[in-house]
């Protein structure tokens, strides 16, 4: 196995802690297991195992949200973990998704913890806040991205700078059973994803849409980038026919009443 050098580690453990805060704020993507995969594939230089291992990853995130301050799996962690092992290790996809999923699984703990801390300062917002001390609400809303970017940046930088020799044991010592269990999660995951999402749209009226895309993806071979051209023009469509029937229905309506052509 290769070994990761210290600016990949430095690059990517302060990208975790940016990212995580970044989340709670402007929001603009860092998070999600897609870029974290990508970006983690850039700095160890296998651009496409990253957009791989990311992009799996978050469709196994689709339709899974953290309502209500609810933990949920940190793929995002399990991109950058999941990437970096399967590159070094050079056992590629199946090897890195099925580090990356139980990473991710463990990660609920830490966030519960980073949770708990920040209610701690919380409690001292709300003191300052009847003291009306402005300054102290500053102090401890900054602090509180403090425990929230650690509760990612310091599990990946120890699993990075210790991890080898773990990963060398999962390699050398991981029953083939184990990890065939692991391949078979990896699979079914993004499904499960893919279920809960559309389980929550209006599919039944986009049926032949779906087939449409089946079609095309399974027995006419079309790429990804082809088939997403295809359903970009088809919403387009689909949009401009929905308005179109309704800008008719407000003429229709608004003549009926006098609105535009009536003399009343």
């Amino acid at each position: 196995m290769d070994s990761i050098q210290m600016w990949q580690i430095i690059i990517l453990t302060i990208y975790s802690f940016l990212a995580i805060n970044e989340s709670l704020m402007g929001n603009i993507g860092l998070i999600h297991p897609v870029f974290a995969g990508m970006l983690t594939g850039i700095v160890m230089g296998d651009l496409t195992l990253g957009l791989s291992v990311g992009g799996t990853l978050q469709l196994m995130q689709l339709g899974i949200s953290a309502f209500g301050g609810a933990s949920i799996p940190d793929f995002f962690t399990g991109a950058v973990v999941g990437t970096v092992f399967g590159i070094l290790s050079g056992k590629g996809l199946n090897f890195a998704i099925g580090l990356a999923v139980p990473v991710g699984l463990l990660m609920v703990q830490l966030d519960i913890v980073a949770r708990f801390t920040n209610t701690f300062l919380l409690h001292k917002i709300d003191k300052a806040i009847e003291e009306v001390n402005t300054k102290k609400i500053e102090y401890y809303t900054l602090l509180g991205a403090l425990p929230w970017g650690l509760s990612r940046a310091l599990p990946i930088m120890i699993i990075l700078i210790f991890g080898e020799p773990i990963i060398n044991v999962i390699l050398n010592y991981l029953p083939d059973a184990i990890m065939g269990g692991l391949k078979v999660a990896g699979g079914v995951l993004p499904v499960v994803g893919i279920a809960i999402l559309l389980r929550y749209l209006p599919t039944k009226q986009y049926i032949p849409y779906f087939i449409v895309g089946i079609v095309l993806a399974a027995y006419l071979k079309l790429p990804i980038l082809g088939i997403t051209l295809i359903g970009i023009a088809l919403a387009i469509l689909d949009f401009k026919k929905v308005n179109k029937k309704s800008i008719q229905a407000v003429i229709e309506k608004s003549t009926f009443e006098g609105g535009f052509a009536g003399d009343e």
